[in-house]
């Protein structure tokens, strides 16, 4: 994601491209959404590894509600920001295609093999129109890509998102093809990304923000440990309407703006807490979608093979060590070396298949021309 041109939080060297909208155009990258995408993604592993032992203590399910309110959302929106000078023109297009769903066909159809041979279940179809397990976040993110220049030209985009959000959660005949609950119920905040600007980020990184979020998420962790016995945690995932999980028509709507209200408060308290320096994960914060579709395989193998079922892991040591495991993982498999070795299947540049556009070729022999001369000198 090329982040604003900010010198005094900007890593040299040219922007690569990745999921989240970042682009080879040699500028600097904001070390502040690289520390939030590391961030944001250890959250979501920590998070996943915790689903198996939540249920037996009340303090893990509450934090695992809080942290589910706000990660997802939070990585959502950072792409949506990422994503705003999205256009359809080929340039983009390519890397629509290159970057998100060439992905998506390699890992929808490796974990679909995986849970068929893995798990013994040879049931498990190959099917690019049901997204298995990680890989809708890709389908998701290249709908809500395409839909970047809509977005952009209507007068209220945030409000018309949560509108067809909450009209998703009422609809329980939308089904389970391309994950369409999960695809509408976090349009918003992928356009609340696209609806943003630098200064709003620099707003919420104010030293008053970063205190005041501190008795916020005291006050989010109570309420967690409250709701906790008393609230259906699926909610969270996005995935069901309102009737697909027994409740009333009329919570759905409610569940929406309640949720949105709620995870924009606490991503905005997370990301003040984001370093804007450089530090040590600042460069692996360029791999976080690695991170998110490797880590996936093993949390899987972990259900498949009973890792989760060790007594000594549904105590409190158990449940630290289950944590600190799962960040140091996907912090691994964000890495560069890691990088190298799946760049294949995520960032394959696939010239053969495109036309090649002469004014790109021009414009790529000009820049060579620049770095020969410039080494030269």
């Amino acid at each position: 994601m090329p982040g604003p041109r900010t010198p005094s939080s900007a890593r040299k060297g040219p922007a690569k491209a990745d999921r989240s909208g970042e682009q080879r155009d040699g500028r600097q990258r904001d070390a502040f959404f690289d520390n939030a995408k590391y961030l944001a993604i250890v959250l979501v592993a920590v998070g996943h590894s915790w689903e198996p032992l939540k249920s037996d203590s009340r303090v893990l399910q509450g934090v695992y509600d809080v942290v589910y309110t706000f990660h997802m959302p939070a990585f959502v929106l950072i792409s949506g920001y990422f994503s705003r000078n999205f256009d359809l023109s080929p340039v983009r297009l390519k890397r629509l295609i290159t970057g998100v769903a060439v992905p998506y066909v390699v890992f929808e159809t490796a974990y679909s093999l995986f849970e068929r041979y893995f798990n013994h279940n040879p049931g498990q179809d190959i099917s690019l129109v049901y997204p298995f397990y990680l890989t809708w976040f890709l389908c998701a993110l290249f709908v809500w890509r395409l839909t970047t220049p809509i977005w952009k030209l209507v007068r209220w985009p945030v409000p018309l998102a949560l509108v067809v959000a909450m009209l998703a959660t009422v609809a329980s005949h939308i089904g389970d093809v391309l994950n369409m609950q999960r695809l509408l119920q976090f349009l918003p905040y992928f356009v609340l990304g696209v609806s943003l600007k630098p200064e709003h980020f620099r707003l919420v990184r104010r030293r008053s923000v970063r205190i005041l979020s501190v008795p916020v998420f005291a006050t989010a962790l109570l309420v967690g440990w409250w709701a906790a016995p008393r609230m259906n945690a699926a909610w969270f995932y996005r995935r069901d309407s309102a009737p697909g999980l027994g409740a009333p028509w009329w919570t759905g709507p409610v569940m929406t703006l309640v949720m949105f209200g709620c995870a924009v408060l606490l991503t905005a308290c997370f990301l003040s807490w984001v370093p804007g320096r450089n530090t040590w994960f600042t460069a692996i914060g360029s791999g976080t979608l690695y991170g998110y579709l490797l880590h996936g395989f093993l949390r899987k193998a972990g259900e498949y093979n009973g890792w989760f079922d060790h007594a000594w892991l549904h105590t409190p040591l158990g449940e630290i060590f289950v944590t600190v495991l799962a960040a140091t993982v996907v912090t691994v498999l964000c890495t560069k070396p890691v990088q190298r070795v799946f760049r294949f299947a995520m960032e394959p540049k696939m010239e053969w298949a495109f036309r090649q556009d002469p004014v790109e070729l021009a414009r790529e022999r000009q820049r060579r021309d620049h770095e020969r001369a410039k080494v030269s000198l």
